[in-house]
C-alpha cells in the first residue's frame, strides 16, 4: 500500500505525457484538424493572430505542462498548467462552434473526432490531481508560504 500511496502520481504524470506528447506534432505540423480548431477558435473569441500562431502556443505551453509534472519539485505546478490549458479546451468544446465531436474536412472528405474533449477532460483531472497533491510545492515556489523543500 506504502508503494502505491508513494508512486500513484506517476498514472496522471504519465497520462498528461501521453496525450500532450500525441498531439505535439499535430500542432506544429499544420494538421487540418488543428488548423480547423484554432480557426474556429480565433474566429469565435475574435482573435485573428490565434487563428494563426494559437496551436503553436498550445503546443508550446504543452510542452512546458509536461516537463514540469515529470520533475517531482514542479509536478504540482505543471498540474496546474495542465488544468489551465484544458479548462479553454473543454470551454471551447462545450461554448463555441467546435462543439464537443470536432468536424473537419480534409482531403475533400468530411471527418470527426469525437475523443479531443474527452482527453481534454481526462487532462483536466490528471493535472488537478497533480496540483491539489502538491498544492503546498507549488504555494513554495511562488513565493506564498507552503513548503517547496520537499521533492
Amino acid at each position: 500500500m506504502d508503494f502505491l500511496k508513494k508512486h500513484i502520481e506517476w498514472i496522471p504524470v504519465i497520462l498528461i505525457a501521453i496525450i500532450f506528447g500525441g498531439s505535439f506534432p499535430f500542432k506544429f505540423m499544420d494538421a487540418p484538424i488543428t488548423v480547423h480548431i484554432f480557426n474556429v477558435v480565433g474566429d469565435w473569441i475574435g482573435l485573428d493572430f490565434f487563428k494563426s500562431i494559437g496551436g503553436y502556443l498550445i503546443g508550446v505551453a504543452e510542452a512546458i505542462a509536461i516537463l514540469l509534472v515529470f520533475i517531482p519539485r514542479t509536478r504540482g505546478l505543471g498540474g496546474l498548467l495542465a488544468v489551465g490549458i484544458m479548462s479553454g479546451a473543454i470551454i471551447f468544446h462545450l461554448f463555441s462552434p467546435l462543439g464537443v465531436t470536432v468536424r473537419w474536412e480534409e482531403g475533400g472528405q468530411m471527418m470527426e473526432d469525437g475523443t479531443l474533449f474527452y482527453t481534454a477532460v481526462l487532462v483536466w483531472f490528471s493535472g488537478l490531481f497533480l496540483f491539489l497533491r502538491n498544492k503546498d510545492q507549488v504555494l513554495g515556489l511562488i513565493g506564498m508560504g507552503g513548503d517547496s523543500s520537499e521533492a
